[in-house]
């Protein structure tokens, strides 16, 4: 299937720019009633505006502590992108032996948060945009944590006050945050001709552009459709072709974001250091020789060989530190700044969408295209040069992990995928496709823990068997799969839990354990 190059025309703001050559008399007797009036705009208080912009820095959390916890202690270290540097730390999610206190903040302190504004927008007012925005804000944090779990609580906390409430299986999840997608994007298109002075004062994403939010949120239905490759391929397919027909993010202008006063992530990265680049990004890159590093992490001295290096060194994930001093020193740290954006989804990552999109669907052309547009695309957003040079190199591979001063050692090659695009070889070109999406969205650990537990791909160092804490829990070839519930869910609203279990039970299709454990394998999660 080919598309043509209009990333920036939709749809919707092509019938709404249709608009402006008719008569007020036609206007009026054609006016959708989903509209945004004047008398609404001038209504729009400051409650609403301030609870979408608190949605919107749920998204990808902008408190440091709860970032921390959904990216740099969970979903950062399964995906191979961060590893704890603290010395104290003897229970942590990476030796899958997370502590009562721990295990609540990924989702408990999630779900507390989205719902008092959530609930406050789409109670408080009649705004079609407000309630859209706060739909899809739901959603995108959401599907976040279903993808960490399995079942959650979802449908019954639309209504409820409470916390404590039943859960819905991660089918249920997934078919009801498709229509509520669906459902914004429709009343997103009614009012994209809105300019942007009626939400930029409240939107810290795109300023109060609204074609700019269909894109994203078809982005977002793109990256959820295709997550459900495996388990249902029509599914799949169907609600992945309806995003990309309806325009999504194509130019890095358009990549999501959030533009957040002071980036307190410096905090966790700079001030506390308490994490590292993990070990299994920088032998990919270090393999591929890839130019991005220089701005998207810092180098280490280091002696090698006797011989005085500057170099980038990840720190083995997984591990239990002998020296915080020692293990910070020794590793490259992330780059971030005060003024670094929030990211939330890229014009890279789409175009990966739609390579996979392509190679499953359509055409080993297309998907080719595709592929190399995201490398060039992700290249851009770094600010590195060289993406032709890259793409057409055919044999570099992921180097060897040769520990810090031979600690922890891993010397098996795993892979031997390169970058350059093999025609007609569908697997091999699958794990090209995600491995370099993993490369692009990084720190995106959620996201790209997601992504490794669908396909398997990129090839990640397994757990050391000496920190392995699971008792037995875990395979440790795949390495976790999921969060264990929180402790509070067990003592107040057990049944409601024990039945989610259930569901999560029933929903196995692939993997060897059941029941609460971060060995268990979600829905989706069933490549065989």
């Amino acid at each position: 299937m080919k598309y043509n190059n209009i990333s920036n025309i939709i749809p919707c703001l092509a019938v709404a720019l249709s608009m402006t050559s008719c008569t007020a008399l036609f206007y009026d007797i054609n006016k959708n009633p989903n509209e945004v009036t004047d008398s609404q705009m001038q209504a729009k208080n400051y409650k609403t505006g301030s609870n979408i912009k608190a949605l919107q820095g749920l998204v990808i959390p902008v408190q440091e502590h709860m970032y921390q916890f959904n990216e740099s202690l969970t979903g950062g270290p399964f995906a191979g992108y961060i590893g704890a540097t603290v010395d104290t730390w003897a229970t942590k999610f990476e030796t899958y032996n997370p502590s009562a206190d721990w295990r609540k903040w990924p989702f408990a302190n999630v779900l507390t948060e989205t719902y008092s504004p959530y609930r406050d927008v789409v109670n408080g007012t009649d705004d079609p945009v407000a309630i859209a925005l706060a739909k899809l804000m739901k959603v995108a944090i959401m599907h976040r944590v279903t993808d960490s779990y399995g079942p959650i609580p979802y449908s019954q906390l639309e209504q409820s006050d409470e916390i404590y409430v039943g859960y819905d299986s991660q089918e249920q999840v997934y078919m009801k945050m498709f229509g509520e997608l669906d459902a914004a994007i429709d009343a997103l298109c009614d009012n994209v001709y809105l300019g942007n002075d009626a939400w930029s004062k409240y939107d810290a994403v795109y300023y109060g552009n609204i074609s700019q939010w269909v894109k994203y949120a078809n982005s977002l239905k793109l990256r959820m459709a295709m997550r459900l490759s495996y388990v249902m391929p029509d599914f799949s397919r169907q609600k992945a072709a309806e995003a990309i027909a309806a325009g999504v993010i194509l130019s890095n202008a358009d990549n999501a974001a959030m533009h957040a006063a002071e980036n307190r992530t410096t905090l966790i990265y700079n001030d506390w250091a308490d994490h590292r680049v993990g070990a299994d990004i920088i032998c990919y890159m270090n393999g591929y020789g890839d130019p991005r590093r220089e701005n998207m992490f810092t180098q280490i001295t280091a002696i090698v060989s006797g011989e005085e290096l500057t170099l980038y060194r990840g720190i083995r994930i997984g591990i239990d530190v002998a020296s915080k001093g020692s293990a910070v020193s020794g590793h490259s740290n992330m780059k971030v700044t005060s003024d670094t954006p929030y990211t939330w989804m890229t014009a890279a990552e789409v175009s990966f969408l739609m390579a996979e999109y392509e190679l499953r669907w359509g055409t080993d052309d297309e998907a080719r295209k595709f592929y190399e547009q995201g490398i060039r695309l992700s290249f851009e957003e770094k600010g590195a040069s060289g993406a032709d040079d890259y793409i057409a190199d055919s044999q570099s591979v992921r180097e060897p992990y040769s520990g810090h001063g031979e600690v922890h050692p891993y010397q098996d090659q795993m892979t031997s995928v390169t970058i350059a695009w093999e025609n007609g070889n569908f697997e091999r070109n699958l794990e090209r496709i995600i491995t370099q999406k993993w490369i692009a969205i990084f720190p995106l650990g959620v996201e790209a823990w997601s992504e490794y537990r669908r396909t398997g791909y990129p090839k990640l160092m397994p757990h050391p068997s000496q920190y392995d804490k699971s008792n037995s829990t875990v395979d440790l070839a795949e390495g976790a799969r999921r969060l264990p519930y929180p402790v509070e869910e067990y003592q107040l609203n057990r049944a409601n839990l024990e039945h989610a279990i259930t569901l999560l039970d029933s929903e196995i299709s692939a993997g060897g354990f059941s029941g609460d454990k971060m060995g268990t394998h979600l829905w989706w999660d069933c490549k065989k």
